[in-house]
């Protein structure tokens, strides 16, 4: 998997004249439409979306405007999902450093995105509920998506590729988020019943959560973690279709499916056909909710030329990983034959990892340092490294950043089992 570790973050400030014209020459390849619809049933009542498509990385520069599409799934009452849906956006561009280009950007990214989950969830402690959160970027050709729990993104893309960009984090049917949560001290179980049978999913204890990764839920343990999988794409000028949609969906249809039922409408038809084909398939046993996102190219655009005559040796290449020097390159040779370009994808449930390595990292240009997670300003002396091993311990480099404030790395200790969770360190 591709790493974020390494990708400086410092606060340089560019006019904004500048940084307008920079963005301009940047746009060289002209950008997709991009429409939406969304439908939903509600059963609970803990669903919820965000739709916003009028976002700008530049500040009154319209050649620089992106959109966001997200699904929050809620469980034991819907305060989570509303407190996600209200902040974690600007959670999110808040970690992303000023005076960025567009690649600059783009790289920027994943990190801001863990930031922003792991803010959200630190500032939720006071309720008991928890929320999936599927959150996907879209800016011109490429697509962001951050994800925990089982609401899903998957891509449907000119030729009838489908590649999801989302794992799934039940305990069920994820291995390694199970070795992960009971090295951290979670136990993980089916519910018993009198008599000793056991039912249903797995579930982690306290608290009987089938998921490993959510915003909230402070009553089952921190080891259930709000760090997303996180996966960066860039589409070929044939476009594509993003489905975004909580397990209501896809609990009753499989990826496929989603994708088949719905191809020829436009978005809204779309969405309300999705919706249709679960409850036709399932009925109404959930909250169901789907957005699709249609990238449309610009009808100037030249069709895709067609696939080799050997499609065989280029089907390793259809869902690749490139360096972020040859992106370019490779960008405009794939983008020739339809292929989705990968450009970053890591799912670690470690903070330190995540968030990389930089020893310049948050300097603002006051001197202060921020945390790489709240955006806190901290002395230099009073920021604890992220790489440091305990909090207790006195072995880390303490110039090697990102840093965070004591709160933040008290969370991060009772993230990875470190400390039991709710326990205070001064």
């Amino acid at each position: 998997m591709a790493s974020g570790a390494g990708r400086r973050r410092g606060h340089e400030l560019v006019p904004l004249a500048a940084l307008i014209s920079r963005e301009m020459k940047n746009e060289k390849m002209e950008k997709p439409s991009v429409r939406c619809g969304h439908a939903a049933q509600s059963r609970k009542g803990e669903d919820y979306f965000l739709v916003k498509t009028d976002c700008q990385r530049v500040p009154g520069n319209p050649s620089s405007t992106f959109s966001v599409f997200a699904i929050f799934d809620g469980h034991n009452g819907n305060a989570a999902a509303i407190f996600t849906r209200e902040h974690l956006l600007s959670h999110i561009l808040s970690a992303v450093p000023r005076g960025l280009g567009r690649e600059e950007w783009f790289q920027a990214l994943p990190r801001a995105l863990v930031a922003g989950f792991v803010k959200t969830d630190k500032e939720f402690q006071s309720e008991t509920s928890g929320t999936t959160a599927t959150f996907v970027i879209v800016d011109a050709w490429t697509v962001t998506v951050a994800s925990v729990g089982d609401s899903r993104c998957i891509l449907d893309t000119q030729g009838g590729g489908i590649s999801t960009l989302t794992v799934d984090h039940r305990l069920e049917e994820n291995v390694e988020e199970r070795e992960r949560v009971t090295a951290s001290g979670g136990e993980v179980g089916r519910l018993s019943i009198a008599g000793g049978a056991e039912i249903g999913p797995l579930r982690c204890w306290p608290g009987g959560l089938c998921l490993s990764r959510s915003i909230g839920d402070m009553d089952v343990g921190e080891f259930i973690v709000p760090i997303p999988y996180v996966k960066q794409v860039k589409l070929s000028n044939a476009g594509g279709r993003l489905i975004i949609a909580s397990d209501g969906i896809w609990d009753a249809l499989s990826s496929e499916m989603a994708a088949k039922s719905c191809r020829g409408l436009p978005a809204e038809l779309a969405a309300r056909q999705v919706v249709k084909e679960a409850l036709r398939t399932r009925g109404l046993k959930d909250d169901t909710t789907c957005i699709v996102v249609d990238i449309i190219p610009p009808e100037s655009s030249p069709p895709p030329s067609p696939l080799p005559k050997k499609p065989n040796k280029l089907r390793s290449f259809l869902f690749r990983k490139s360096s972020r020097d040859s992106a370019n390159k490779l960008s405009k040779k794939l983008s020739a034959v339809g292929i989705v370009e990968e450009l970053f994808e890591e799912g670690s449930a470690m903070l330190a990892e995540r968030l990389g390595i930089d020893e310049g990292a948050g300097q603002t240009t006051s001197g202060l340092f921020t945390c790489g997670v709240c955006q806190v300003d901290l002395a230099p002396s009073e920021g604890i490294s992220v790489h440091a091993g305990s909090i207790f311990s006195t072995s880390s480099k303490p110039w090697q950043g990102p840093f965070l404030c004591a709160a933040c790395r008290n969370k991060k200790d009772a993230m990875e089992g470190k400390r039991p969770s709710g326990v205070k360190v001064a």
